[in-house]
């Protein structure tokens, strides 16, 4: 993974959304072999803000956030969005369509003193291209009150039921964990 003297380090971290039967700690540990050991791991939480993934993944999912031990840096980004990709392709599965489907979904992003940033395979009018069809995801901002949501925040995000999970990330960023 990069390492660059320029680059700002960033406390790289997974959101894990899977189906209810779905072992997170599997995941997690498939992640670690790609990112580096785990130094934080959070509780699941009902995703149900959207049935976006519905479709293609169930319903009653369910989300955790993990981060890695560094150091990592803001440039790594773009690979470490496609190596979840590979990972989620990986996971999936035929349900008897003959079309593999996800049973994982990996939204990966790194938290620093100011702000999360998610990568993202989808552009809009608030991300940033980054390199190789990655663009960053601003999604949430740090400030004396806490995380606070921007206009186009996911709603689970937004609604703050991540926020303990991202202060223990941060704490553990800033040396405090």
């Amino acid at each position: 993974m990069p390492n660059s003297s320029r680059s700002p380090k960033v406390k790289l971290f997974v959101a894990i959304l899977a189906r209810p039967e779905i072992d997170h700690s599997e995941t997690a540990a498939i992640l670690a072999e790609v990112f580096g050991s785990i130094d934080y791991a959070g509780p699941k939480k009902l995703f149900d803000c959207t049935n976006y993934y519905e479709d293609e993944m169930g319903s009653g999912l369910l989300r955790s956030i993990i981060s890695f031990t560094g150091p990592h840096y803001a440039e790594i980004l773009p690979e470490a969005k496609r190596a979840c990709n590979e990972i989620e392709r990986g996971c999936a599965v035929d349900h008897g369509s003959g079309e593999l489907k996800r049973v994982v979904n990996l939204d990966i992003g790194y938290l620093d003193h100011h702000k999360v940033v998610l990568a993202s395979v989808k552009g809009a009018g608030h991300k940033i291209y980054l390199a190789d069809g990655i663009y960053a995801d601003l999604s949430l901002r740090y400030s004396r009150r806490g995380f606070e949501p921007l206009p186009w925040s996911f709603p689970d995000l937004a609604d703050g039921r991540y926020n303990d999970d991202f202060f223990a990330i941060r704490r553990i960023f800033m040396g405090r964990g």
